[in-house]
């Protein structure tokens, strides 16, 4: 666990590094929040009470999606492309050798790298959010407590998705096809653009029930008091178990193609 716990402190510290492009993060979020948010404004002043919020809740809606875009992997894990490309040119070889999994060596640089963007790009847009708007904020420290729980879940969900992402390349070779479909899917599914509940009809119910849903709609939700009591344990179930569905497929992948290694030009 020492072994781990090192390689979680080291992709915190990898990220910590790059001041710069977290500040350049945070003013990105900050400008696409304040544009969502009007964009939002003109949405609930014509259908006040649309999917069930209210003015005030869409927009912290909107300020929770822009802090936790980078935390939970909306539009990419931030290491999947680093895991193709050594698969692409057989330096997965190296990471394989190691006395260390494949997959929990990953999942750990992907904790201390979800840590760090909650720190320095998820605190300061929801800060100008607040500030700016009349956001809806929880009254009490448990609701905190949940939507941080539920945060970290999500964050576990899209590792999941993004390592089995990253494990297509050792099939397809070059994997940027399956990224972005899955970026796609990320920024439709997880109520990115809008909330689930505003999805009609069938969609919304199956768009409810994908993986996505884990990493924006459920903590928002969390976060917003709409779960209570055993519907609160019933999300955290929800993210749960897609993260155990997921991390197990996870490793049948990783176990069906480690067994025979097919390395581009050698």
């Amino acid at each position: 666990m020492r072994l781990y716990a090192t390689v979680a402190a080291g992709g915190f510290r990898r990220h910590a590094t790059y001041r710069v492009a977290t500040a350049a993060g945070v003013f990105t979020n900050t400008v696409f929040g304040f544009i969502l948010s009007y964009t939002y404004i003109a949405l609930w002043d014509a259908r006040p009470s649309l999917g069930g919020y209210t003015m005030s809740d869409a927009l912290a809606y909107v300020w929770i999606g822009q802090a936790l875009i980078t935390v939970c992997g909306l539009m990419g894990g931030g290491f999947e492309d680093e895991l193709i490309e050594r698969i692409r040119t057989g330096d997965i070889a190296v990471d394989l050798y190691r006395p260390a999994d494949l997959q929990t060596w990953w999942f750990s640089a992907n904790l201390g790298r979800s840590a760090y963007q909650l720190l320095g790009r998820g605190v300061l847009p929801m800060v100008f959010g607040a500030l700016a708007f009349d956001l809806t904020l929880p009254s009490s420290p448990w609701t905190w407590l949940a939507f941080l729980g539920s945060v970290a879940l999500g964050s576990i969900v899209s590792f999941a998705v993004w390592y089995l992402v990253a494990m297509s390349a050792f099939w397809l070779l070059d994997g940027q096809g399956v990224v972005q479909v899955a970026w796609l899917g990320g920024l439709f599914f997880s109520g990115m653009l809008l909330p689930l509940a505003v999805f009609p009809g069938t969609l919304g119910e199956v768009a409810r029930v994908l993986p996505w849903a884990s990493l924006l709609q459920v903590p928002a939700d969390v976060y917003l008091g709409r779960y209570e009591g055993w519907a609160l344990l019933g999300a955290f179930g929800f993210q749960a178990c897609w993260a155990l569905v997921l991390l197990a497929a996870g490793r049948v992948a990783q176990a069906a193609a480690t067994r025979k290694v097919v390395v581009q030009g050698g």
